[in-house]
């Protein structure tokens, strides 16, 4: 049986909750071995509380994007502008659905909003332990410009490669 292709919908207010239990999923399945529970719990926390994204889905500076397969949320991509350019703040999709070009199709959605708002660069932080997800920016044309060390707040640091792309 052929699988349907997702549909690629502008979330809602509506989405909140669902991005924010997609999130939990997809943290919980990538980032053990790179950063504490702790530091998981205190960014799903802060990131993805449902009022937070409801706030971000409210902000024409933001653009939020998912990925359905029979009504079920897959994956979803965050970005906004910024004073630089347009940042890829979030890309995620389920780990049930990895290699599917689910990801490439949400990051095709962000790059067409950044152009028609006349962004010139996109760019993106990654945990410098995520070797699978720097491979995959690299792959769409993304490159390593920075490597820093970012506080966060609560004792947590994000220990990053700045990656980005032009436009």
């Amino acid at each position: 049986m052929t699988e349907t292709p997702p549909s690629l919908p502008r979330l809602t207010a509506d989405d909140a909750d669902a991005i924010s239990a997609l999130a939990r999923v997809v943290w919980q399945a990538t980032y053990p071995p790179m950063i504490s529970q702790a530091q998981i719990d205190a960014m799903l926390a802060d990131r993805y509380a449902p009022e937070r994204i409801r706030e971000q889905l409210d902000d024409p500076r933001h653009a939020w994007r998912g990925a359905r397969q029979e009504h079920a949320l897959i994956g979803f991509a965050h970005a906004l502008l910024d004073e630089t350019g347009c940042k890829l703040d979030k890309l995620y999709v389920h780990p049930d659905r990895h290699r599917r070009g689910i990801g490439a199709a949400l990051l095709r959605e962000i790059l067409a909003w950044a152009r028609a708002r006349q962004a010139r660069r996109i760019w993106l932080q990654v945990n410098r332990g995520n070797a699978q997800a720097i491979r995959a920016y690299e792959k769409y044309g993304f490159r390593i410009v920075d490597s820093r060390v970012f506080e966060i707040g609560g004792g947590f640091v994000m220990d990053d490669h700045v990656m980005e792309r032009l436009l």
